[in-house]
């Protein structure tokens, strides 16, 4: 049975992923993973192709449990494994519970590095892993310090993994999106409504998805980056001192006049 696997499928770019994908490969079902069975019921009647219903919490790592059983038990060829799943917080270092660091870093990175290290065993040649990642991953991000961490993991991850799964014909590609119009900022925001204020360009969740299959299905790119202004950035940053790019950054959001400790306001 040839499959497709999608975390973070009920909303946002991971639902895209569903909704597009069958326009690029045929499977005989796509695996829709998510917290909220609903809206993973929802997509059933969205795609032409089968959907399986997955309800699992990517955050416990007895999910990882059932996934691997589920595997075991159905033996499936997985042709795509999308790894959607994560969720950020805004806001200052003493604003964002502890609780909600560790989930980042437990949803964000150890999640998707175990669904990829499952599923890799049930993929042959041909076989394609798509990490959402973020244009945050290629600097320091002041007042996402957590969030823009965990992405610059999954990029360097996903780029030496891609490498070293080049002798079985797997590709990975990591996708580093600007803003993107989707709940993410319901989530992010709940912190801090203040942390975070300035979007230069915000792109629908469709338009990314569009660009990523693309790039994934007709080049040999191990990253996907939508958009001009985003390319252009991603150049920037690498040309500059992340001091600098700090800079830019915090007078961006209107914290560069903020007093240093002690200081008053």
């Amino acid at each position: 049975m040839k499959i497709a696997v999608i975390t973070g499928a009920s909303s946002g770019m991971g639902k895209e992923f569903v909704l597009q994908l069958e326009k690029w490969e045929t499977f005989e079902e796509i695996w829709v993973i998510a917290r909220r069975e609903e809206a993973l019921k929802a997509l059933q009647t969205k795609v032409k192709c089968a959907v399986r219903p997955i309800c699992l919490d990517l955050q416990d790592p007895q999910s990882f449990e059932e996934y691997s059983e589920l595997l075991r038990t159905e033996k499936p060829e997985v042709a795509v494994l999308v790894n959607c799943a994560g969720f950020g917080k805004f806001g200052r270092y003493d604003q964002i519970p502890l609780e909600d660091c560790m989930g980042m870093i437990d949803l964000n990175v150890k999640a998707l590095v175990a669904m990829t290290q499952l599923t890799l065993p049930y993929m042959k040649r041909g076989g394609k892993i798509v990490q959402l990642d973020s244009l945050s991953a290629f600097q320091p991000v002041p007042y996402i310090n957590v969030y823009g961490a965990t992405k610059a993991f999954v990029l360097s991850y996903s780029r030496a993994l891609n490498r070293e799964l080049r002798p079985r014909g797997i590709r990975v590609m990591s996708v580093n999106p600007g803003w993107v119009k989707t709940e993410f900022f319901d989530h992010a925001t709940r912190t801090s409504d203040s942390a975070v204020t300035y979007y230069n360009i915000l792109y629908e969740a469709k338009d990314v998805v569009a660009t990523a299959l693309h790039d994934l299905y007709k080049t040999k790119k191990d990253l996907s980056i939508h958009g001009l202004p985003v390319r252009l950035q991603v150049l920037g940053v690498k040309l500059l001192p992340h001091r600098w790019v700090m800079d830019i950054w915090m007078k961006q959001q209107k914290h560069d006049h903020e007093p240093e400790e002690g200081q008053e306001n």
